[in-house]
């Protein structure tokens, strides 16, 4: 929040070179399990919210596009392929997780229910560790180096003295 109450929001693709920030409100957070999203996202489906005309801003690069339909077009990192948006003629969506704290984003509604995977329903039941729990059967993961962009902004990225 700013000092005028108005909500603020940060975030970007996953190599930090496409950053946005959003000022206001945000609208609906949904979930779409349509066929279309699933394959955008590369996942069981997509987590999307709106944003209201003018509070979007591309602080860092900008998304490359996909054209999905004759109506919508898809951005997406073109360097690191992190999904981004959903644009409609009825305006902009944002991936949830692309935000810093995508935690405070809680879908309120699903859409494309239709192409819901028989398995989605069953997921919170299948067991589960964290990733620390499984550093002993994949030791590989506690060497892990992450090169993903923080969740806050940065004045440049990558910093100096990191990979390149």
């Amino acid at each position: 929040m700013t000092l005028d109450n108005t909500p603020e929001f940060s975030g970007g693709c996953q190599c930090g070179a496409v950053r946005f920030h959003v000022r206001g409100r945000l609208g609906k957070p949904s979930i779409c399990h349509c066929r279309m999203c699933q394959k955008a996202y590369g996942n069981f489906f997509a987590p999307l919210v709106s944003v209201h005309e003018g509070t979007l801003a591309w602080t860092r690069g900008a998304p490359k596009r996909f054209q999905s339909s004759n109506h919508v077009k898809r951005g997406f990192c073109e360097a690191c392929g992190t999904p981004l948006t959903y644009e409609a003629p009825d305006g902009v969506a944002l991936s949830i997780g692309a935000f810093d704290d995508p935690s405070t984003i809680a879908p309120e509604i699903v859409f494309g229910i239709e192409g819901k995977l028989p398995y989605a329903d069953g997921l919170a039941a299948l067991p589960a560790r964290t990733t620390a729990e499984d550093e002993a059967s994949n030791p590989f993961l506690a060497s892990i180096v992450t090169f993903q962009h923080p969740d806050h902004d940065t004045p440049e990225w990558p910093m100096p003295g990191d990979r390149s």
